[in-house]
């Protein structure tokens, strides 16, 4: 009796984006599992993909030189690979028709939800069903230690300061929390609060918000992090929809900045 090896694919992930936007597609991402899976997003978001077999940023692995610069090792590279998942390229027609003349196998999907009221989570979990995905799960999560939690985290920052609630209800929160527990003031690599603790690897941050009795923050990366290492988030929503946006854990509470300004 003969005995074949089984068949072994190999899958690569593309998936650019910021620190949210990469935590609401890790279910879809996990699920996309074969027997070999590498992923190209970000740089601060490589130490989040400890599920793929090996992880770096799409800037290193020199995809942006594709179609504009020589990139023939990029091209081998690819090859190498019988699925590529790509939300990479996907408004770029260049680079999509690119792709198609070198018979490279991607699949594209859209970047960013496009309807309202359907959660981003679900969003791309939907698009992964068929394309010989696992069972995704709709709470995304980030393994950590196991950790007692005993103070409390507090993050007025977001990407854009359209998205920040006030200043002085966060201070305010942090001396309620205070009389309780210890709270520490987080921000983050391009931020600055004297004082505040700074943990630029996102893995490492994590692990640190693990610790956590409670978060309290903007709609931001780290709040989605804060939830995904199942840390009660409370998060204000000032100007984007959080059916759509909000962090997804075991306990989360969000404040709608738009009801409480017209209340």
């Amino acid at each position: 009796m003969i005995h074949l090896d089984p068949v072994l694919i190999r899958r690569l992930l593309i998936r650019p984006g910021a620190i949210g936007d990469f935590i609401v597609s890790l279910p879809a991402l996990e699920a996309l599992r074969t027997d070999y899976t590498e992923i190209w997003c970000a740089g601060q978001n490589v130490p989040l993909a400890r599920f793929a077999d090996k992880a770096q940023s799409i800037v290193s692995a020199g995809l942006d030189r594709l179609g504009l610069l020589p990139a023939d090792d990029i091209i081998e590279r690819l090859r190498g690979f019988d699925s590529i998942v790509s939300w990479y390229g996907t408004n770029r027609p260049d680079f999509r028709a690119l792709v198609e003349e070198l018979g490279l196998p991607f699949r594209f999907l859209d970047a960013l939800p496009a309807a309202a009221g359907r959660h981003a989570v679900d969003f791309y979990n939907a698009q992964v069903r068929g394309l010989g995905a696992g069972r995704p799960s709709r709470v995304p999560v980030v393994q950590y230690p196991l950790v007692q939690r005993t103070f409390a985290v507090v993050h007025p920052f977001a990407s854009s300061a359209a998205k920040r609630a006030p200043m002085d209800l966060f201070e305010s929160i942090a001396h309620r929390l205070s009389s309780t527990m210890p709270v520490h003031w987080l921000c983050g690599p391009e931020e600055s609060l004297e004082g505040a603790v700074r943990i630029d690897d996102l893995y490492e941050l994590a692990s640190w918000l693990a610790g956590a009795r409670v978060y309290v923050g903007n709609d931001s990366g780290i709040s989605h992090l804060a939830a995904a290492v199942r840390t009660p988030v409370q998060v204000f929503f000032r100007n984007s929809d959080p059916t759509i946006w909000m962090p997804r854990g075991t306990a989360v509470n969000v404040i709608s900045m738009a009801d409480r300004a017209g209340r």
